[in-house]
């Protein structure tokens, strides 16, 4: 690419940190379902009185991002079809900020009898090694459900950007190092940390603009309040065809179904740029276990349903499901890959 400069060992080793640490798509050893083995015994876990139904009332379930957000649309799709199978409510509460970590910890908080539950993001692994002080510990406070779904990411840019490509994107920054901004969900999102890896691997100066959401950063920049966002394709589709923001790149290692004509960041001329955003159920510590394995399959079997498979898929969102221990299992994988990012580009959110 016109104008690299030439990668030396030292920045190869960080660099593949990097990719490890934001590709998703590696494959998952099967684990206790247990966040956090040094725990198990600490505190009993609660069990439900012989013939007591469950549920016998609505379930609330906390979505950390906005209305309107992938982490939104996913959760009332997955609600709504759950309702379906448990004859029960499920009630979608939005509780936005602080990159995911306000709903998290009104979660945390929650009593665990299986009427509140969490639709997480990576957020929840990512978090403790961003912040020295957070008002929960995602080892000690949560029991895994279910693994969820999955979605790839979308590089845009606000259609004044004179650039119609990636590689004139990074070329234009380069040569205005300072002077073109992008928006993310948050501070320590991984929209926020997807770009900050595009900055390491391109040498590129790109000023950072949080925003209560990726969506909400999205429309920013269609406002022309900023430069650049990365966000999950199901957000991006409707713009896309609106003519209101521009493609670049998907962040995948395949061009996604409903955008076929937008390349991969690889093909767009950047390696490595790969980030895929997950997303799992939790519920607080010490939720009873037959709930546990109850929602389990629920949820499961919602995912592998027909009719929510195809609406998922029309916004770009795959389903993924999963059990327990495999969410447990992503999750500890992910701490410990996002910590090894975070440290890599020394970054500290307090």
């Amino acid at each position: 690419m016109t104008g690299i400069c030439p990668i030396r060992n030292h920045d190869r080793l960080i660099i593949a940190a990097l990719f490890v640490a934001l590709n998703c798509g590696a494959a998952l050893a099967q684990a206790p379902a247990s966040l956090d083995k040094s725990s198990e015994g600490s505190v009993p876990a609660l069990s439900l009185s012989k013939g007591q139904a469950y549920p016998s009332k609505p379930i609330r379930l906390i979505l950390t991002f906005p209305a309107g957000t992938p982490n939104d649309t996913v959760g009332r799709a997955l609600g709504q079809k759950l309702a379906e199978q448990l004859g029960e409510n499920v009630l979608a509460d939005n509780r936005p900020g602080a990159g995911g970590n306000l709903g998290i910890g009104v979660a945390a908080k929650s009593p665990p009898d299986g009427y509140t539950l969490l639709l997480a993001t990576p957020g929840i692994a990512l978090s403790s090694s961003l912040y020295s002080k957070l008002n929960y510990d995602a080892a000690r406070d949560f029991v895994p459900i279910a693994r969820a779904t999955t979605t790839h990411n979308i590089l845009l840019v606000h259609p004044s950007v004179p650039a119609q490509t990636l590689k004139q994107f990074i070329s234009l920054a380069r040569a205005h190092p300072g002077k073109l901004n992008f928006a993310s969900g948050g501070a320590g999102t991984t929209n926020h940390l997807a770009n900050e890896l595009l900055k390491h691997l391109e040498r590129i100066n790109l000023v950072h603009v949080p925003y209560k959401g990726a969506t909400l950063g999205m429309l920013a920049m269609i406002g022309g309040e900023v430069d650049e966002v990365i966000v999950p394709v199901a957000a991006a589709i409707p713009q896309i065809r609106a003519g209101k923001v521009r493609p670049l790149a998907v962040l995948s290692e395949q061009r996604v179904p409903p955008l076929p004509e937008v390349p991969t960041a690889k093909e767009a001329g950047v390696d490595n740029l790969v980030v895929v955003l997950w997303y799992g159920i939790f519920a607080p510590a010490r939720t009873p276990p037959d709930i546990v394995a109850r929602l389990s399959r629920e949820i499961i079997k919602a995912l592998e349903s027909p009719d929510l498979r195809e609406r998922l898929n029309a916004v770009g969102v795959d389903p993924w499901p999963g059990t327990p221990e495999e969410l447990a299992s992503l999750v500890r994988s992910e701490t410990a890959r996002y910590s090894d990012l975070i440290k890599s580009i020394g970054l500290r959110l307090d």
